[in-house]
C-alpha cells in the first residue's frame, strides 16, 4: 500500500534497507530439456505443486520464469503471490504460474466489477493477478495451455486461504496484444472485458507508452460482484 500511495505521488519512502524478494538471488537449477510431444489425455494426470515451502522446487520454479519467460522474474514477489510448477505424470516439469498482486487501478476491469474508488481500495485484495504463465519452450501439448490455467483455478483459493487466510473472488490477467492473442484463456472461459490504455502505472506525466494489453478476467464465485462491491 505504502509503494502504491508513493507511486500516486502522496508520500516518499526511505530507500529499502535491504533488496527484498524481487532482487533474489536466481539458481542455476540443472533440468531436462526433452521433446514432450505426447497428447494431453497420454500424460495425465497433471500436478501442480505449490512451491513456496518446497526450496528446490522453488528455485526451480524461479530458474525456469528467468530463463524462460520473456519478461523474467523481475519484482514478482512482493506483496502475497502463490506459485506454481506444474508436473505431469511421468514427474517431468511442463511450466509455471504465478499468482501475484492485482493491479491498482484499471477502468475496464473496475467497470465490469462496478467498482468506485473507495470500494476498490477496500476490496483490492480479494483479486489476484496471474502475472507469469509460462509453459516451457520443449513442451508442445495441444490444449495443455488451457489445461493448466483450469486447474490453477481449481485449487488456488484453497491454497490462497491456508497462506493468507482469505480467499480470492475474481482472478485478472493481462495479454500483450503485439506477442499474444489470449487463446488459452478464452479457452479456459475466462472473459475479455477491455484492454488497457497503454499507459504504465509508473507514468506519472502521461507519457510512457507501453503495449496495450487484453484484460481477462476469471470470476472464483458465483456472487463476486456482491463481494466485492461490499463496503
Amino acid at each position: 500500500m505504502l509503494r502504491k500511495l508513493q507511486d500516486l505521488g502522496f508520500l516518499t519512502l526511505p530507500k529499502p534497507l535491504h533488496a527484498g524478494h524481487h532482487q533474489r538471488k536466481i539458481r542455476k537449477v540443472p533440468h531436462s530439456t526433452e521433446p514432450v510431444c505426447e497428447p494431453l489425455a497420454a500424460i495425465r494426470p497433471i500436478r501442480l505443486v505449490e512451491t513456496h515451502s518446497r526450496p528446490d522446487q522453488d528455485n526451480l520454479f524461479c530458474h525456469l520464469l528467468q530463463r524462460y519467460h520473456y519478461l523474467g522474474l523481475q519484482a514478482t514477489f512482493v506483496g502475497e503471490n502463490i506459485r506454481y510448477l506444474a508436473y505431469d505424470a511421468y514427474n517431468r516439469p511442463l511450466g509455471c504460474l504465478l499468482f501475484g498482486s492485482a493491479a491498482w487501478k484499471t477502468r475496464a476491469r473496475d467497470t465490469y466489477i462496478g467498482w468506485d474508488i473507495r470500494t476498490r481500495e477496500r476490496n483490492l485484495p480479494l483479486l489476484t493477478n496471474n502475472t507469469r504463465f509460462l509453459v516451457l519452450p520443449w513442451v508442445q501439448v495441444k490444449c495443455l495451455a488451457s489445461h493448466l490455467l483450469s486447474l490453477s483455478l481449481r485449487q488456488l483459493n484453497l491454497d490462497w486461504e491456508g497462506r493468507y487466510g482469505h480467499a480470492i473472488s475474481l482472478v485478472e490477467t493481462f495479454v500483450d496484444t503485439t506477442r499474444f492473442r489470449g487463446t488459452c484463456y478464452r479457452a479456459a472461459n475466462w472473459i475479455h472485458v477491455g484492454q488497457t490504455t497503454g499507459r504504465s502505472r509508473q507514468d506519472r506525466n502521461g507519457k510512457m507508452n507501453v503495449p496495450i494489453k487484453d484484460i481477462y478476467l476469471y470470476p472464483l464465485r458465483s456472487d463476486f460482484r456482491k463481494k466485492l462491491c461490499s463496503v
